[in-house]
């Protein structure tokens, strides 16, 4: 396993750890779970990028492309499902 493919495999995890956040953080009241679902899909999408801009090859090649664009595409949603949930807790405690 290359390093690029490592930081990729992890930044999807990170990012898939986000999407679980954020779903648990809609169906159940907690202080930090949305928090640590928009932080962790940020973190995601960001390495992400990261990984597929400096890739020097296509899939298969060990540069984490797979790894980056699964990243890419669970951030947004762990960063969004994250800030849904942080306005209704906001909204609920009456502050928006």
């Amino acid at each position: 396993m290359t390093a690029d493919r490592l930081i990729a495999t992890v930044a999807a995890l990170l990012a898939l750890a986000g999407v679980i956040a954020g779903i648990r953080a809609l169906t159940r009241p907690a202080r930090l779970l949305p928090l640590s679902a928009v932080a962790a899909g940020l973190a995601g999408t960001f390495t992400g990028i990261l990984v597929v801009a400096t890739a020097d090859g296509g899939p298969g090649t060990g540069n984490g492309v797979v790894g980056g664009w699964a990243a890419l595409a669970l951030g947004p949603i762990a960063a969004g499902l994250g800030g849904v949930a942080l306005l209704r807790s906001l909204r609920s405690k009456g502050i928006t």
